[in-house]
Parts: structure tokens; sequence; C-alpha cells
């Protein structure tokens, strides 16, 4: 935990309404005479986001998308597999630097939190209204919540940080078991719902908010078997009105109308700065494809091809499924062999609409209405009660155009029939890996997965796919064991 103590840079956003993530002028303030104006609590919640946005641009979906059967790479000769081809194979060191960046920027994010919810209740501070202060520090306890539960899906019980601290205490924390941070992610969502529903009136698009923080609520518990207490949040969100399935799919990864009618919470992303912009569609279409797909040939792509769709995943979609012709994509051209066929990428995410260079603007959903139905479907499955559960599930597929009456199905094929719609509806997304490991799948799916892998691509490494208990956690990174003297997962 070395880095886990951060100076808080303002590389933070503004507190506009429709564009709060326009950059704050980077600038550097005394620490101690900061934080004694609402206008500075809200930049440092809007600071908060911060680093969830830069590790989901590279880091997060080599660890819960590439590492699933939904997703794989087209190799490139010149640049190998480097430190993502390995995590697609299951070839897993504690040295990787998606390791280290990954919980680097989330402890960081978690810095911000706590720091935040450190000052939030300083005497002296005037807000013109109250709910700004409400949905600051609620903002403060659903992200610090989310940044723990991405971490403990990734590495189990890590070191938990709960107020500023110093460098010498950050070095004395140790992990907590992975049941300890669980309880504070629920103890943080449920402060974080309340708190949002007294702020209302200050809700704004692209941030998070109440339903955000119910929907999160109950796929913890969901990640952690716990289906009764999961009703009740995710019902809440249903029975709310606020939200609705788009009609087209399509239309929710559209970066030039960004929705925010089915898209519960989302990492948002912009093409006004190399900061606030993702390069998606660069790093996920052919490398081998220039820029007949980016539309920006300037730009390289030696470093592209990942995330390219599997066979499982393409062969995942029911026939008259609309939604696969909105995530895969294909183009014909050289592959990396030099052989012109048909290439699979990921079609979700765009070439950039305005900016000149490799900025896009596509957003990241992380909580989808589809999800919060899905989700509550599952959870009255579990609970005995399949037939209340299938019409959560008909309303996704009809707007699939997958509008065949679901009847007599039990229990079972209900609950293999909701893994599948989440393997297609949220392909590309960072979901696949953390479901298949929470249904207790992943060993079994990748297993298989990989043997497939193996007869098709003569170029993975031999030892690839050698599934074991120990890959359902990744490794710390090398350099919280050493320096820290973190106990380290079994298996590395």
């Amino acid at each position: 935990m070395k880095k886990i103590l951060y100076i808080l840079s303002l590389l933070a956003l503004t507190a506009c309404s429709d564009d709060f993530l326009e950059l704050y002028p980077d600038t550097t303030l005394n620490e101690s005479n900061f934080y004694q104006s609402e206008k500075e609590f809200i930049l440092l919640a809007n600071g908060c986001y911060v680093p969830m946005r830069n590790y989901e641009k590279v880091e997060h979906w080599v660890m819960a998308e590439l590492a699933s059967d939904n997703a794989s790479f087209q190799y490139n000769t010149a640049t190998g597999e480097a430190s993502k081809g390995v995590i697609d194979q299951f070839i897993l060191a504690s040295n990787n630097v998606a390791y280290a960046n990954f919980w680097n920027f989330s402890y960081n994010g978690i810095t911000r939190c706590n720091k935040l919810l450190s000052e939030i209740d300083r005497p002296g501070v005037t807000w013109s209204k109250i709910t700004y202060q409400d949905r600051s520090a609620a903002e403060a306890h659903f992200l610090r919540a989310l940044y723990y539960f991405n971490l403990v899906r990734q590495f189990g019980g890590v070191p938990l940080v709960t107020k500023p601290i110093t460098s010498q205490e950050a070095v004395d924390i140790k992990r907590s078991a992975a049941e300890q941070v669980y309880e504070l992610i629920i103890t943080d969502l449920k402060e974080a719902a309340t708190r949002f529903a007294k702020a209302k009136d200050v809700e704004e698009n692209g941030r998070a908010n109440e339903a955000a923080a119910l929907a999160l609520l109950g796929k913890v518990y969901i990640t952690n078997q716990r289906f009764a207490e999961a009703e009740a949040p995710l019902k809440a969100v249903i029975s709310s009105g606020k939200y609705s399935l788009l009609n087209n799919y399509v239309d929710v990864f559209n970066p030039t109308n960004k929705d925010f009618k089915e898209t519960i919470f989302a990492i948002q992303f912009s093409e006004n700065s190399v900061e606030l912009a993702n390069r998606f569609i660069f790093f996920f279409a052919p490398w081998t494809s220039a820029g007949a797909i980016t539309n920006r040939p300037a730009i390289s792509l030696i470093g592209g091809g990942w995330n390219q769709p599997t066979d499982d995943l393409i062969n995942a979609f029911e026939a008259g499924d609309k939604r696969k012709d909105v995530s895969i994509k294909y183009w014909t051209g050289k592959d990396w062999d030099g052989q012109v066929r048909p290439i699979p990428y990921c079609g979700k995410y765009k070439p950039p609409v305005t900016a000149p260079d490799d900025r896009t603007g596509d957003n990241l959903p992380i909580l989808r209405y589809s999800d919060v139905l899905l989700l509550y479907a599952e959870a009255l499955n579990a609970l005995g009660r399949t037939g209340e559960a299938i019409p959560f599930v008909q309303q996704v597929r009809n707007r699939a155009g997958l509008t065949k009456a679901l009847t007599g199905l039990n229990k079972t094929e209900l609950e293999n029939l909701i893994a599948n719609e989440r393997q297609v509806e949220f392909c590309f997304e960072n979901q696949r890996w953390y479901d298949l490991k929470r249904t207790g799948k992943a060993l079994e799916v990748m297993t298989a997965h990989g043997a497939r892998e193996k007869a098709k691509k003569t170029f993975l490494y031999a030892s690839a796919f050698a599934m074991a208990p120990y890959m359902l956690l990744a490794p710390l990174p090398e350099e919280q064991v050493l320096v820290n003297k973190l106990d380290q997962n079994t298996g590395y």
C-alpha cells in the first residue's frame, strides 16, 4: 500500500450541471486553505470519479472482459502478447503492470473519497443548498463502495482504508477478509442511498444518484448469494419509474446522444481532451485495419486488436437477436497471418465524432436498467419464485427482438437463460468474468473455452488456460507484497 497515499491533485471536474466532466484548470492549491467552500467540496467530489475513469480506459476491460470467454485478441508478431495477452490466457503473475495500475488507481480514488468524507461536515462551510452537501457525501460513499467492490472481486480481501492516513500508517495496514470488505461496501451503499434520497433536487446527468446506489447494492447482495436482501433495492429502482429500456439497443451506445434513460450510471468520457477521452475503438479494432474502422488512418493501430469477440460469444446469440449486430462487427481484410478473412471486433464503441486524433467519447455503462431487470429476475428465481421472475427477463428479450413467450421454464432452466442473457446483453461492459465467478461457472466455462481457443490459435502459449481454483483471484501487485508485506493470494 505504498501508493495508497496520494497528493490530491486538482485535475478534477467542474460543477456544471450537464458537462461536469470539463477539467478544472490545472493548478495547485495549498491544502491548508482548501475545502473551505461549497464549490471546493463539489470539486473534491468530482475528483473522486477521476481515478475510476482512468482505470476503465486501459486496465479494467483487460481484467474483467478479456479475461472471460467473451474476448480474445488478434495476434501481432511485432508486439506479441504483452501484459494483456497473458491475462487472456490465464498466465498470471504479480509483476503484471495491469494489476499494479488497477490497484493504484483504486486506492487513489478511495483516498479522495476518504478525504471528502473526513471534511464534509466541517463547521463554517456555507452551502447554498444543504442538498449539495448530501449529494457530495453520497457520491463519496457510492464511489468508495464501487472501488472496493471491484478490488474485492479481483483480489479477494484487501486493505480497508476508511479515513485519511499517513504514509507510515498505510504501510502498517494489512489485508482484511473479503467478508469485511463487503460489509463496508454494503454500509457505504446504504448511506449513499439515504443521502442521495435527500438530494434529488440537485441530481445531474452523469453523476451517481439514489438509483445507482440501490442498483449496486442489489448487485453486491447477489454477488454474495444474499438473494432475499437483494430484492428490495432492485425492486425500488424498478418501481421508481425513472428508468426504462430504450426501444433500440444500439441507442445505448451512441456517443452523439448519450443515454440517461436506460443507463443508471456510466463512466463519462468526452472527446474534448486527452484526459477526458477514451481510446476504446483504437484498442479494439483489428490492428491490420488501418483507418477503415476508426476513420483516422494517420493513427497507428499497432497496439490494437484487443477484446476481439470469441466464437463462444458469437455463438451465444440466438437467431434473430438484434444485439448481435450492434455488439459484434466484422471487417474483411488481412489478419495477423496475412490471410484475408472476416475479422470480428467489438462494435459497441465508436470512432471519434469530431476529434481529429484518437480521442473518443463513448460512455462506459456500469449499471443499466436491463442489468437491474435481470438481477431482480435472478433474485426472484433463486428464491423459488420463477413465475414472478420470467416477465422481467421477457422485457429484456423483447427489446432484443426475441419476442417468443417464455413458458414452462423451471428454476434451473431460467437460471441458465438469465446467465446467457447477461452474456450477450452486457458483452464488452466488463461484467462477464464477474458473472462467471459469482455463479460458480468460471472454472468449468474457462477450461472448455481454453481448449477451443488452443485448438484454433497456434500462437497461444503451451501453458495457456491451465485453469486452477486459485486463478479465481488475481495476484496482488508485486510491490504490495514486497514493500508493504501483504500476504499474496494462494498459488502465486
